[in-house]
């Protein structure tokens, strides 16, 4: 039994990657443009309460990240996340929240480009690159045909960088990572100390203008849960680290306590040092919102220009080293997804220096489209949140059910009472994808369909391969009922497009919790034997082990 958890040796990716560049791939993905806006957009939702949104979201994150931790030590295997429901319910299951993880994954990186882009308009020359307009009845600025072009170039950058070894990657996203958690540092601390005013967080409309709503609308939509994603990077690279057991649990939860601390400290310091005069009227409206580099805006008005110019090159750097991050997240969840079956085999070819480079080019390819649907920062921010919180909805299903049918196997990390922050973890996910909205959940909705019809197609034509998915639709008999089931109450809740919501706020919150608690404990019941979870874990681990990637020619 124990063969499911004993460190593998090198295969077609090479185990160069330590705690440091595990730990460092976490944090590097949590902060990047995520910092640079989430505190203005969460402002505007949730006024001075938007305090309370950031300590709901890392804990709902911190939740789910210690159920990450537990898996990650007990399969470290590359693309952890998109392979835990495979393992635990086969592959109905393990495909769809495969599909899942691929396009949040795969999204990450143009938001991270249209993040610098937008920064960059402080100067003269970058202006062309976007325009302004008014979407449903919010200023926006989108991206011009020169700012698209510009756009793509930035990620044929991020590309090409991903071309070069896993170590030489870890290594360089390493060194921009320490520039990443330094700079919100060095931000908070300086802008503190240069005039922080407390009347503020009774100033405008109050401190809690949007009530109890705007509090949970933030978590979801202006930033917060998105700027958190990320944690789970870990596990993705955890089929090249060197001390898995030992390090994955580490790095998912270290990660995500450093990203809260800095994430709350940026808000109470963004809140604490506006100028009355850009705080007049209301949260949502009031000048502030108006900003385009809303600390560097900041840096410049209190006359702290060389702390802007610092801003303005960490605009540029901490989106690219979380878009950087991302693509390679890309390429090893595809990469673990055609050895699982369910995405062609040409994503398991590696380049030499062990890069799965066919799906290096389709991160590169759908990465570019998504800027045409999706021209904003604050366009993809909403979808990436909802569709991210979804695919780490697997993983708590995933560890009930190897709670239930595996509980002797060895685990390096074991979170505590499981038993009850399990599913707690799993109501958590469906509470953030409710607070995303409708508006947004419907297209997540059609994206799932289109990740349906993919994986059918390519088990059609597919042909022969090392590995035939175990199409268990017994063990994902709820799989079904709860993505329906959720779309439903979000329609029919205070978050829904309804004028009379059939389950109006609280009743929605209650609803989702007990359905969760409802599903939960279906699939976890309903989950392969133990038998076929070990059969299926010993078959990953074989196909982890064995040297079937193909020539470098292909």
């Amino acid at each position: 039994m124990a063969t499911t958890t004993q460190a593998l040796p090198d295969s077609g990716l090479k185990r160069n990657v330590g705690f440091i560049g595990l730990i460092w791939a976490s944090t590097g993905s949590i902060i990047g443009s995520g910092w640079l806006f989430g505190s203005q957009e969460a402002l505007k939702t949730a006024g001075p309460a938007a305090i309370i949104s950031w300590v709901i979201g890392g804990v709902a994150v911190l939740v789910l990240a210690l159920v990450h931790a537990e898996l990650g030590g007990m399969f470290p295997i590359a693309g952890g996340t998109a392979r835990f429901p495979h393992i635990a319910f086969g592959g109905i299951a393990g495909a769809s929240f495969g599909w899942f993880s691929w396009l949040q994954s795969v999204t990450v990186a143009p938001i991270e480009v249209e993040a610098m882009i937008k920064y960059a308009q402080h100067w003269q020359f970058a202006h062309p690159w976007l325009h302004t307009t008014t979407v449903d009845g919010e200023t926006q600025q989108l991206l011009t045909g020169s700012g698209i072009a510009v756009a793509i170039l930035l990620m044929a950058v991020v590309s090409a960088i991903n071309l070069l070894s896993v170590r030489i990657l870890a290594n360089t996203n390493s060194a921009a990572t320490w520039w990443k958690v330094a700079i919100p540092l060095l931000v908070i601390i300086v802008l503190a100390f240069s005039g922080f005013h407390g009347s503020n967080f009774g100033a405008a409309d109050g401190f809690l203008p949007g009530g109890a709503k705007g509090i949970l609308a933030a978590v979801s939509t202006s930033g917060i849960i998105f700027a958190f994603l990320g944690f789970e990077q870990a596990d993705q690279l955890a089929g090249e680290a060197k001390n898995p057991k030992r390090d994955i649990p580490r790095a998912v939860i270290g990660s995500v306590v450093i990203g809260l601390v800095i994430y709350l400290l940026l808000q109470i310091v963004f809140l604490g040092v506006l100028r009355s005069d850009v705080i007049q009227g209301s949260w949502a409206t009031a000048d502030f919102t108006k900003y385009t580099g809303p600390f560097a805006d900041i840096a410049m008005a209190a006359g702290i220009t060389w702390l802007a110019v610092i801003i303005f090159i960490d605009a540029i750097i901490s989106p690219g080293g979380t878009g950087l991050i991302y693509v390679t997240a890309t390429t090893r969840i595809s990469y673990g997804l055609s050895r699982n079956g369910y995405f062609p085999k040409a994503f398991e070819w590696t380049t030499k220096a062990g890069v799965p480079w066919v799906g290096l080019i389709t991160a590169f390819v759908v990465g570019c489209a998504c800027f045409a649907p999706f021209p904003s920062w604050q366009g993809l921010v909403s979808l990436i949140t909802s569709a991210s919180v979804l695919m780490y909805a697997g993983a708590p299903l995933a560890l009930g059910a190897f709670r239930k049918r595996i509980p002797e196997i060895e685990r390096p990390y074991r979170m505590p009472v499981a038993t009850v922050l399990s599913p707690i973890a799993f109501v958590i996910a469906n509470l953030i994808i409710l607070w995303t909205g409708w508006d947004t959940d419907w297209k997540l909705g059609v994206a799932i369909l289109i990740g349906a019809v993919v994986i059918i197609l390519n088990n059609v034509f597919r042909g022969a391969t090392s590995v035939r998915p175990r199409w268990d639709w017994k063990a994902a008999q709820w799989l079904l009922p709860y993505l329906i089931g959720m779309g439903l109450i979000v329609f029919l809740s205070d978050f829904g497009p309804l004028t009379h919501p059939l389950f109006p706020l609280w009743i929605d919150i209650l609803v989702v919790a007990v359905f969760s608690v409802v599903i939960y404990y279906w699939a976890v019941n309903s989950a392969s034997s133990r038998e076929e979870i070990l059969r299926t874990a010993e078959d990953v681990r074989a196909v982890e082990e064995s040297n079937v990637v193909e020539p470098v020619h292909h």
